[in-house]
């Protein structure tokens, strides 16, 4: 139960960051440049195939120009 918990809650951070993202007309590449992280890892969050670091969450955030609060309303 527990991992399709997980799976679901990695499946909805990464459709609320690619909505967020392509809402300020970036691309994935532009996107992880300005988060200095490698575009098939920002990819790999959007598709809910990896588990982002807070530390990566919150970097993420910072770009968006979203609090934590605001990147994660809704999901759960």
């Amino acid at each position: 139960m527990l991992c399709v918990m997980d799976d679901r809650i990695l499946s909805a951070l990464g459709d609320r960051l690619r909505a967020l993202r392509t809402k300020r007309g970036l691309s994935q590449e532009e996107f992880a440049a300005k988060c200095r992280l490698d575009r098939t890892y920002i990819s790999g969050i959007e598709r809910g195939r990896r588990n982002p670091s807070i530390r990566n969450i919150k970097r993420i955030a910072s770009v968006l120009g979203v609090t934590l609060s605001q990147l994660f309303k809704g999901l759960g």
